[in-house]
């Protein structure tokens, strides 16, 4: 699998292409910049099958409808913030001056749900705390965690938004992506790339939470 990180948008979002498996085919991971998106995909000569959301906030989903558009990728959400796509109070974009242009989901997804995304086995992993229809993206095959704004290198989540809950986060980390098994490659919404065996030892958030139940 090939990760290319497109940095970009008003809170410098991290949009993920990720492609390999098949020819011509990638999927992308919160487009934050329509334009930027496409045209790095232009100059590989990718087209994409899917955009995966892992949560609806506007700075996530600000390039999505137009992508969606021009090439037809599927976009898949959780079913809990699936109305962002389409309300500006859910996406908080009222709270900003960037509105996001409509659309709706393709599949709005739940916890466990697999599927194939340009020939990639993608597992879905619910993780609310920062939003209550938070994801995060596994692909097993590859040790490779799409994990949104749930956690960053060295540091997690907020978790004082609308739908938020700090408890609720910190139990998403600790309990549902502490516990993979072995390491994991994990590509954070914001900042540098970590792994889940630095996170497990180092995240100075996450010292309440007993190491030995991970």
């Amino acid at each position: 699998m090939q990760i290319e990180t497109i940095v970009s948008g008003p809170i410098q979002t991290n949009t993920y292409c990720a492609y390999g498996a098949r020819e011509g085919e990638c999927f992308l991971v919160d487009p934050a910049d329509a334009k930027k998106a496409l045209g790095f995909m232009k100059e590989r000569g990718l087209k994409p099958t899917h955009i995966l959301l892992t949560h609806g906030h506007f700075d996530h989903i600000l390039g999505v409808a137009q992508i969606k558009e021009e090439t037809g990728a599927q976009v898949f959400i959780s079913a809990l913030d699936a109305a962002a796509l389409y309300d500006d109070t859910e996406n908080l974009s009222t709270l900003s001056r960037y509105p996001v242009n409509t659309c709706r989901a393709d599949r709005e997804l739940k916890d466990g749900d697999v599927f194939e995304a340009a020939g990639f086995t993608v597992r879905v992993i619910s993780t609310p705390g920062h939003t209550l229809g938070g994801v995060c993206y596994l692909i097993e095959s590859e040790r490779v965690l799409f994990a949104g704004d749930t956690l960053f290198k060295l540091s997690v989540g907020r978790s004082d938004l609308p739908g938020g809950d700090p408890q609720a986060l910190y139990h998403s980390i600790a309990y549902r992506l502490f516990t993979l098994p072995g390491d994991y490659a994990v590509y954070p919404g914001h900042a540098g790339a970590t792994t889940l065996d630095t996170e497990r030892a180092h995240n100075p958030y996450m010292k309440r939470y007993d190491p030995e139940t991970w």
